[in-house]
């Protein structure tokens, strides 16, 4: 979310004229865009803001420092007193007027912006609303809803980002034919809850008179995203397993364009520790749903999330993670040691905190069963060929291309060099853990993307 919101930011500077710097030294504005779920962020935004403020000082007086995001939201006035040397300080809901404080501030000297909420009413609220300025021409993410209305007690997501808020239908579906226009072909749907999308909207309804059901309506969503011409992709982050329903996974199984490929958050597989977090389902549940997803869509790839060392996680607790983990067969995990974050329920639980050796040694051990369930998955996929979007060269051996399948699993093959967003065909010969490995059968689809050309300074 908070990538795209720095597209959006880096759109509309482009609008108001300015063009990318290649450095901090020679730029006459530098936007930090933070977000607070990451671990240190405030150390380092701090360290960065130090270093800006020796650029400036020492041969760059007139340059503007910035800072957006979550951590701007979640600590409002405190960076312009912790550093003086900042001009602009504005949050997660008013991303919008990035531009015109900037002006603000060069006319008339430093400024904190910080919304409670955003405004419903303004379309302008809505990231995928700006001009943006995309770092992959191929590929777009799209905003379709802002903000949470669950508690999980180790999220400051609700905090920084306010209620939850859907983007009209309507909206949606227009930005994605224009980004299909623009030689888009893969939408990623972005919300912090994505399948409850478009359940405020019938709750508005309802209370307007309106005999409308009170429902999500993500499925109908991916149908509509789904269908439009040009757009061979879609995929969404992140859905609620307690919130993850039949409809949803039938779209997905009925839609082409919509990927199989399911990022389903477990974040602990004890009931106790569920509880303790306010995830509202169980082991059990989690692994119906997940079975039920695995019955309706064909072939579908599943990754989730997971936190070792959550306060009061004994080992029985653990074991009961590890024992769902094992069950479910993640193609892959995100897997984090607990951290608290301030302004969250969890940071208080000090008198439960997990000793960090303890935590550490159980981390290594769920990461082994994920590498097991992951290398299991991929290995399966030898001998089959895949469909993989180029993203470019490949990082370690420039001699080969890399690209994502509809799974969403990295693929590197032998081949002359393919404008990302060319869609080919890999039969796939090697796998490990992390990456397939195949040799090009045939080009299936030539990017037509528009090319971006670095503008004159």
């Amino acid at each position: 979310m908070n990538e795209h919101d720095s597209e959006r930011i880096a759109g509309l500077l482009e609008a108001e004229g300015y063009v990318e710097s290649n450095s901090a030294e020679s730029a006459d504005v530098v936007v930090l865009n933070t977000c607070c779920i990451r671990e240190n962020a405030d150390n380092k935004l701090y360290g960065t803001l130090g270093n800006l403020k020796s650029i400036k000082e020492r041969s760059n007086p007139d340059m503007q420092i910035v800072v957006g995001g979550c951590l701007a939201q979640k600590d409002k006035e405190l960076i312009q007193q912790k550093a003086g040397h900042v001009d602009v300080v504005f949050g997660t809901h008013n991303v919008h007027r990035a531009a015109e404080l900037i002006q603000t501030a060069r006319d008339s000297g430093p400024i904190t912006e910080i919304w409670d909420e955003a405004d419903a009413d303004d379309s302008e609220a809505f990231a995928s609303a700006l001009p943006a300025r995309r770092e992959t021409d191929y590929a777009g993410w799209l905003t379709i809803q802002v903000g949470c209305d669950n508690s999980c007690a180790f999220c400051i997501v609700p905090s920084v980002r306010g209620v939850e808020i859907s983007r009209p239908p309507e909206d949606i579906v227009a930005e994605a034919e224009r980004l299909a226009r623009d030689g888009v072909t893969e939408i990623t749907l972005l919300g912090q809850n994505v399948n409850s999308y478009g359940r405020d909207i019938s709750l508005a309804a309802r209370r307007a008179g309106s005999d409308v059901r009170i429902r999500p309506m993500f499925a109908d969503l991916l149908r509509s995203v789904g269908s439009i011409e040009g757009i061979r992709r879609v995929r969404y982050t992140s859905p609620h397993p307690k919130d993850m329903t039949l409809d949803v996974y039938e779209a997905m199984a009925e839609t082409d364009s919509v990927v199989p490929h399911l990022h389903f958050p477990l974040q602990s597989g004890s009931d106790s520790i569920l509880a303790a977090m306010h995830r509202g389902y169980t082991g059990e549940r989690f692994l119906s749903k997940l079975a039920l997803a695995r019955e309706t869509i064909p072939d579908v790839a599943i990754t989730t999330d997971i936190i070792v060392g959550f306060p009061g996680e004994t080992d029985d607790d653990f074991e009961q993670t590890m024992a769902v983990a094992a069950a479910a067969e993640f193609d892959n995990a995100y897997t984090f040691i607990f951290s608290p974050r301030p302004g969250t329920e969890a940071a208080e639980f000090t008198d439960r905190f997990v000793d960090q050796d303890v935590a550490v040694e159980r981390y290594e051990r769920l990461r082994t069963v994920i590498q097991r369930s992951a290398l299991a998955k991929n290995v399966a996929r030898v001998g089959r060929v895949e469909e993989v979007v180029v993203e470019g060269p490949s990082k370690k051996n420039p001699a080969e291309m890399s690209g994502r399948t509809r799974h969403n699993k990295i693929v590197h093959f032998e081949s002359a060099l393919l404008k990302p967003g060319t869609y080919v065909n890999v039969l796939i010969n090697d796998a490990t853990a992390q990456w397939l490995r195949g040799d090009l059968v045939e080009i299936a689809h030539r990017a037509s993307h528009r090319t971006r050309l670095p503008l004159a300074n």
